[in-house]
């Protein structure tokens, strides 16, 4: 049957994914080795940049047939100069999925001495760098900052169509958002949610 086809080509062998979702981005969360101990490498947005001034990973938008890691080590290169050889991945953390219908995959990852002392950012997208120790997240708890998710149903709603009452209770939400600092720099949102998935395996 054409149908049972159609159906077999689409999903026979598919790779689940998010539903629906728009877009699907990656980031390396690079490690460091110094002489404290390990420290996480972040970025700062450079200011022609969505979301200027804020901390981050280096990533960016998935292309098409590219793999998480592949995307991860190829944002890397482009923003920090750090090329894939000078990093050694050490596996794929939980993903988070988020409320604008998208997922973000982080990709854990090792820089060696050589790659980390030949970074040089590209200025177009990152306004610095800077290193903080992996135990200080461990250590520190972050401020809980949560925001909640709240449903704004159309007045023109079929409710009688569909079978529900017009006080249906239409599930709600919340977003964590924990907040680091450190030495003036906030680590926060998305980026502290990898950050405290990471440092909680320790």
């Amino acid at each position: 049957m054409r149908e049972l086809d159609a159906l077999y080509r689409r999903y026979g062998g598919h790779q689940p994914g998010l539903l629906g979702a728009r877009h699907s981005y990656a980031v390396l969360c690079p490690l460091v080795e110094r002489p404290d101990g390990l420290h996480l490498l972040f970025e700062v947005r450079g200011r022609n940049l969505s979301q200027p001034g804020e901390v981050c990973f280096p990533g960016g938008r998935m292309e098409a047939e590219e793999s998480p890691v592949q995307c991860a080590l190829r944002e890397t290169e482009e923003e920090l100069s750090i090329p894939p050889s000078a990093v050694t991945v050490l596996g794929t953390p939980d993903f988070i999925c988020n409320q604008m219908g998208f997922l973000l995959r982080p990709v854990l990852g090792l820089v060696s001495p050589a790659g980390f002392a030949a970074m040089s950012p590209s200025p177009a997208e990152v306004a610095e760098v800077f290193t903080a120790p992996l135990r200080f997240f461990k250590e520190t708890a972050p401020e809980p900052w949560r925001y909640e998710l709240v449903p704004q149903v159309p007045e023109d709603f079929p409710y009688e169509s569909v079978g529900i009452p017009r006080d249906y209770p239409w599930n709600h939400g919340w977003v964590d958002v924990p907040v680091w600092y450190w030495h003036g720099r906030a680590v926060w949102g998305m980026t502290a949610r990898l950050v405290r998935d990471i440092a909680g395996t320790l």
